[in-house]
């Protein structure tokens, strides 16, 4: 337990609930730790003092006496092949939080040195990646997307090896609800030990979907809330553009939080093929794969549930497979209702929808700026085919709702590419001016502010994002 000032103390029930999921492990020295941000609002949420914060070590690993930090066990699918052992290779779960409003968080380190996991990995962390998880988590926190948020990033005083050659070390400590993945219930079940795995989903329905202990079936009414939380999750990731980029079993979350930003990117020009992902060379997370590659993810965990779900493996089977069929409706549902808010409709409209993104395709039309420039009667200027545009805007304004406001939810800013790998060079290098002015952009995603025209404006040519290991 903490008892520092201004440090809340810090619990491990999912460690004391499922000791055989998680390694005790603690985090390698960093000569010289530097924070170089802090989301101090953040953390004043968590019941932290931010200037005990950066003083404390905690970011870092340095835990107070009576802490003990754990690397998680748990397997997946990558790129859809099975790996029964993969783990946190180079993070720590710190503890749990305890929020002054009662929400509990995990406290995460990535990047603070290798664990039994670590697959040959150096188990650390460059600078550049650290602050691209930690902005891309404050722009859907701040789209209103569930998501990991980093609190912070420190250097270690290291100089990393990387292909590009040394790079500044850093570690960055984030929070979630929590780090349960489909990932976690595979590894759980492989071995066997259905006790264990029990446990597992005991500590999983009281901490994300309690509703679900009451039901008649509670695993199963518990797959079906992480059916629900992920369906919700993917049709948000749709409606902004955004592209995760490595959706293995291991990134897909129980609580329906977006973690672990590696390769992801938002897509500029509509493309449903649209990849940034350096080595998805087949193009299985593409952005218009994300909706059935997260029910192929769902799948998975319904396998590693069925000796919950009923001790007749054929029975739990149908109970799993039906919970499974009702992914795609809504999913719908999700992306139709976001959607008629997008474009300001009555109600959802498949076809209008369909019909647009094929426009919107065909005359490679940025996605973010056609959804503010619409309520404008500016987004005309948008398409060469301007007849095929008219023609489609008709119907829309047939079905237009008067009271709505499409600006709401359709952001003027997003991290667009360019400017991000721009920010990201220029820290590197020891400039954090760039990356300053991005993150307080993406902080205010909806409202428009003069004299931030380029954050408006879209990449040119292809862009190609790295995993950052």
């Amino acid at each position: 337990m903490s008892t520092a000032v201004g440090i809340p103390a810090l619990e491990d029930t999912y460690a004391r609930a499922v000791p055989g999921l998680v390694v005790p492990f603690t985090a390698a020295q960093a000569p010289d730790p530097q924070v170089v941000v802090l989301d101090d609002d953040l953390a004043r949420d968590l019941g932290f003092d931010p200037e005990a914060l950066r003083t404390s070590g905690l970011l870092v690993g340095r835990v107070p006496e009576g802490v003990r930090t754990v690397a998680q066990a748990y397997s997946g699918h990558q790129f859809g092949m099975y790996q029964p052992r993969l783990g946190d290779g180079r993070a720590l779960l710190v503890g749990e939080v305890v929020a002054p409003d009662g929400s509990r968080h995990d406290l995460h380190l990535k990047g603070s040195g290798r664990t039994p996991f670590a697959r040959g990995g150096d188990g650390k962390a460059a600078l550049g990646p650290m602050l691209r998880e930690y902005l891309m988590g404050t722009a859907m926190h701040a789209l209103g997307i569930p998501t990991s948020r980093g609190l912070a990033v420190s250097t270690t005083g290291e100089r990393v090896p990387r292909d590009t050659g040394p790079l500044p070390g850093a570690v960055l400590a984030r929070v979630a609800s929590s780090h349960l993945r489909v990932g976690t219930f595979q590894y759980a079940a492989v071995n066997g030990d259905r006790d264990q795995l029990r446990a597992l989903a005991d500590h999983a329905i009281a901490r994300h979907h309690p509703h679900a202990r009451d039901a008649e079936q509670p695993y199963l009414e518990f797959f079906r809330a992480v059916v629900e939380a992920q369906a919700a999750l993917v049709a948000q990731w749709m409606l902004v553009g955004f592209v995760h980029g490595v959706m293995n079993t291991d990134n897909t979350t129980i609580s329906g939080e977006t973690i672990d930003y590696g390769p992801c990117a938002f897509m500029d020009r509509f493309d449903p093929d649209t990849v940034f992902s350096s080595i998805d060379h087949a193009g299985r997370y593409a952005y218009g794969h994300q909706p059935p590659v997260v029910r192929w993810n769902l799948a998975r965990l319904a396998e590693a549930l069925l000796p919950l779900i009923d001790d007749d493996t054929d029975a739990a089977i149908a109970a799993a497979s039906a919970v499974l069929e009702g992914f795609a409706a809504r999913y719908d549902a999700h992306y139709g209702a976001g959607m008629a808010a997008k474009l300001g409709l009555r109600e959802p409209d498949e076809s209008l929808v369909t019909d647009l993104l094929a426009l919107l395709h065909a005359q490679q039309v940025d996605w973010t700026t056609f959804f503010r420039a619409l309520p404008r009667g500016t987004a005309r200027d948008l398409f060469l085919d301007r007849d095929a545009f008219d023609a489609w805007a008709a119907r829309r304004e047939a079905a237009r709702d008067p009271e709505a406001d499409p600006d709401r939810v359709n952001p003027v800013y997003i991290p667009r590419n360019h400017l991000v790998d721009e920010a990201l060079t220029a820290a590197e290098r020891g400039d954090l001016a760039p990356f300053e002015r991005i993150l307080d952009v993406v902080r205010a995603p909806f409202t428009e502010r003069p004299g931030l025209e380029r954050y408006t404006e879209p990449g040119t040519g292809p862009f190609v994002t790295y995993c950052g290991t």
